[in-house]
């Protein structure tokens, strides 16, 4: 318990009061009913609000679609995962036995989930004063990374299909496989007479992104 208020309190910059809450913030459903679940429900609103403000006040000249572009890879389970895994969280994961055996600390979904659900604890705890601080500092270099707004792969490729007069991209999945916890999609997508690429994700929509990042490289 004394550890895990350390690392909240040196990761958050908070002290919590209510420490159940955070441990079960960390806890996946593989454990029991008292899960991270409501608190991810709650935390990934919190996520979206902050991001949304920040966009909006940083890029004042930007019209919404490129915010929006902003704003969806911003909040993705990738960019949660990575933000979970560079404060170290996977460590405090807590997951039953076959989870953890699975490697689901590792997952995007789970590490991104579990981000989202501190959120919810930190503004259960700490007021939306402190959520918001987190979130703005640590989602910072990714936000200054983005440059010009990022464009979704999927668009890309539809709009390159649609300039070159192809038809339209379309992506089948050819495999499922993993735990229910920690599944693995594999996706093809292809444009008739033109190409295709294949590629792995740990959700539908995870392999499809990835996919079509695969065939834009393998196009350009």
């Amino acid at each position: 318990m004394s550890e895990l208020r350390d690392f909240l309190r040196e990761t958050l910059g908070h002290d919590p009061d209510n420490l159940p809450l955070f441990e079960r913030a960390l806890t996946h459903a593989s454990v029991g009913k008292d899960s991270y679940e409501r608190l991810e429900f709650l935390g990934d609103r919190v996520v979206g609000l902050v991001i949304a403000r920040l966009l909006y006040e940083r890029f004042e000249k930007e019209p919404e679609g490129k915010l929006s572009r902003r704003y969806n890879v911003l909040v993705s389970r990738e960019t949660c995962a990575e933000i979970g895994r560079g404060i170290g969280l996977p460590a405090w994961i807590r997951l039953g036995k076959q989870a953890r055996d699975d490697g689901a600390n590792q997952s995007d979904n789970v590490v991104g989930d579990a981000v989202e659900s501190l959120m919810g604890a930190l503004l259960i705890d700490g007021g939306l004063e402190k959520a918001d601080a987190f979130i703005r500092r640590t989602w910072a270099p990714f936000v200054d990374a983005q440059g010009k707004a990022p464009k979704h792969p999927k668009s890309a490729l539809q709009e390159l299909a649609a300039a070159r007069n192809w038809t339209a991209p379309e992506y089948e999945i050819s495999r499922k496989s993993g735990a229910h916890h920690a599944p693995r999609f594999t996706v093809k997508v292809g444009i008739r007479n033109v190409g295709e690429a294949t590629a792995e994700g740990s959700s539908k929509q995870e392999a499809e992104t990835a996919a079509a990042s695969a065939l834009l490289d393998e196009l350009k």
